[in-house]
């Protein structure tokens, strides 16, 4: 596609290439005998460190070198985690509603029976999640994906309560949640209690899916079940963890993000202000965090049908439908900003403007302001 204003991807023209390569560089001539044998399931424990050292200082995590697995990215660390809660015997878990499909199938591939929860405006619905069989949840507390709405701070402590009710866990997926610009940080829900919540990153957003990096923060007491029931997972290649760790102790890391901070905000605000004038009729939420925003649309518009317009012109776009089952009667698309540079967010609206003026996706006549709304 010409142009990508569909969610997922960080702004891959922006890889810290030479910094990347100075980091590889470093621990290729520094890596000892025993660095390049049979790596590690759990991670090399330099990057452990490293890993739980950033996450105690960025996002307020309660996290130690002994509590952190290294992984292939999110969807891998819920493969394993779910694989520790089965050997546990819990069998059922509850997924948010809409919600990324992937999760949904990694917990079914783990042997899990899946649960899907809904969310409204303060996040996940935990009354509802309590008339589950689910002893587990996945949730993205500081940006829920694709809703982009931020777990209130009641439903973060019912959560922790209704997690030591059951005798079960909270899977914290905080797979964006350096990227925020109209509020303060949110800290991790892990850091409320530890002992009942796992944590899942990784740098799939903030550098590049590429790498194949992340991380799993599991509650001490479950680590060595973790670990037992993930005896043959595949870990990242040992140069590559080093190389990451070498990136973030040397503040490459941080200051990469602090640069993409800028960028995104500026990215973003260009392209709520082009939707405002291109787009009048939709409106425009979860704009305070992440890479991407929702673009609500009136009654009977055909979003799929705009989503193969805009395809065919060369623009990629994502339906809200295609996070959620069954389908709504509330049209949305959700638009990402990550992986499309300012100089083409005009000629993307423009052509997202005509998908949806398409006779075959345009709703019936009605007037409505966009507005800028948020939480």
């Amino acid at each position: 596609m010409r142009y990508d204003l569909a969610p997922g991807l960080p702004d891959l023209r922006a890889f810290p290439r030479r910094r990347w390569a100075d980091a590889v560089r470093a621990v290729t001539g520094s890596a000892v005998h025993y660095d390049l044998g049979l790596p590690d399931p759990a991670g090399h424990a330099v990057l452990r460190t490293t890993v739980a050292q950033y996450l105690r200082r960025s996002r307020g995590a309660d996290a130690h070198a002994v509590s952190v697995s290294v992984c292939a990215g999110v969807t891998d660390g819920l493969v394993r985690t779910c694989r520790a809660l089965r050997a546990e015997g819990i069998a059922d878990l509850a997924v948010e509603q809409p919600g990324w499909g992937r999760l949904r199938d990694a917990a079914t591939s783990a042997g899990l029976r899946v649960h899907p929860v809904p969310v409204d405006h303060d996040g996940l619905s935990v009354d509802d999640l309590a008339r589950t069989p689910a002893r587990a949840v996945v949730v993205g507390a500081a940006h829920q994906f694709p809703t982009g709405t931020v777990l209130s701070a009641a439903r973060r402590a019912r959560l922790v309560r209704w997690a030591r009710e059951v005798d079960g866990f909270v899977i914290e997926d905080d797979y964006d949640a350096e990227f925020r610009y109209d509020h303060h940080p949110v800290a991790v829900m892990q850091g409320m209690d530890p002992s009942r919540v796992f944590l899942l990153g990784s740098v799939s957003k903030t550098l590049s899916p590429a790498l194949g990096l992340g991380w799993l923060v599991a509650p001490v007491a479950m680590t060595p079940v973790l670990r037992e029931a993930n005896l043959v997972a595949a870990a990242p290649p040992v140069l590559d963890q080093l190389a990451l760790a070498t990136f973030i102790d040397r503040g490459w890391y941080d200051a990469h993000l602090r640069a993409a901070r800028r960028r995104f905000r500026s990215r973003r605000d260009l392209l709520v202000r082009t939707l405002g004038a291109k787009v009048p009729e939709g409106r425009v939420a979860g704009t305070a965090a992440g890479l991407h925003i929702l673009l609500h649309l009136p009654d009977g518009t055909d979003t799929r049908g705009a989503v193969q317009v805009a395809a065919a012109a060369g623009l990629r776009l994502a339906d809200l439908d295609d996070y959620r089952a069954p389908r709504s009667a509330e049209p949305a698309l959700v638009l990402g900003y990550g992986n499309i540079s300012d100089t083409e967010i005009p000629t993307a609206v423009a052509l997202l403007h005509e998908a949806l003026r398409s006779p075959t996706t345009s709703p019936p006549t009605r007037t409505a302001q966009l507005s800028h709304e948020d939480r």
